[in-house]
């Protein structure tokens, strides 16, 4: 069995501030840490469950997080940013079994998290899928259902959980923390591990091909950015829309084609 892990920190447990999620800034090495810890748990399980190969992408910021000789040695990982179009989720195709997302949040405009955001929140104020909001979750999501690959597991604050038993009902959540206003509520570090690590086994060994998403015949992308000067420039792409002076509207039928426009105008 084959699975694909794509980690993030925002959803990491205890993170409440930006300064925990920058390099740059004395509080990070804890959580980077903690984010690093979480990923092992995720891949242990997997191999509780069988898995004989795991991909982890390391997708928070610089992609350059993880800290490397803490994995198990089955799994791989992928550092920094290549400039493929799938970004959090490169190098997913077709011969993964499973999908996983390891401290993942809650989407743009959402109060689930302090530092909810999809992408980037200096870039975008909102961001919808054939109408839907959008979260990283749903934005990469898609990818997995394009190659026939079940998202089987994903940690986070628990706005986000609620979005992904709404979306994607046979996938597995665990739930990292509570947003409240400007703080968060979360559990204890060290039950995260050990949760994290046996609901991932559960999940793997229940997970099914036939389980991946079903794919719509089009696709629209809607993208309100923060600076209308954004929007203006994202509008110049082959077979976007101006929808205001701040809302690009991108259609295709093919779910690649509307990563590609984001890769280029986000």
């Amino acid at each position: 069995m084959k699975v694909y892990i794509s980690a993030d920190m925002e959803g990491i447990t205890g993170v409440t501030h930006w300064n925990e999620v920058d390099p740059e800034k004395p509080d990070y090495a804890q959580f980077q840490k903690r984010m690093t810890e979480e990923v092992v748990s995720a891949c242990r399980g997997a191999l509780d469950a069988g898995a004989e190969k795991i991909l982890v992408k390391d997708a928070h910021y610089t992609g350059r997080n993880i800290l490397p000789a803490d994995l198990p040695e089955e799994a791989e990982l992928i550092r920094g940013w290549s400039g493929h179009p799938y970004a959090m989720v490169q190098e997913l195709d077709g011969t993964f079994d499973a999908l996983m997302m390891v401290g993942f949040h809650s989407r743009a405009g959402s109060g689930g998290n302090p530092l909810s955001h999809t992408w980037s929140s200096r870039k975008i104020e909102r961001m919808f899928i054939n109408g839907k909001e959008a979260s990283e979750f749903l934005l990469h999501g898609y990818i997995g259902a394009k190659h026939g690959v079940p998202i089987a597991f994903v940690s986070g604050d628990k706005e986000l959980c609620r979005e992904v038993n709404e979306v994607s009902p046979g996938t597995a959540t665990f739930v990292t923390m509570e947003g409240v206003g400007d703080s968060t509520i979360s559990i204890h570090p060290e039950k995260s591990l050990r949760d994290i690590r046996k609901t991932v086994c559960d999940a793997i060994k229940s997970v099914e091909k036939n389980n991946a998403w079903p794919l719509p015949d089009e696709f629209e992308l809607s993208i309100r950015y923060v600076q209308q000067t954004a929007a203006y420039r994202a509008s110049q792409y082959p077979g976007a829309e101006s929808v205001s002076p701040k809302t690009v509207r991108y259609r295709a039928k093919d779910y690649d084609d509307i990563m590609t426009f984001f890769l280029f105008c986000v």
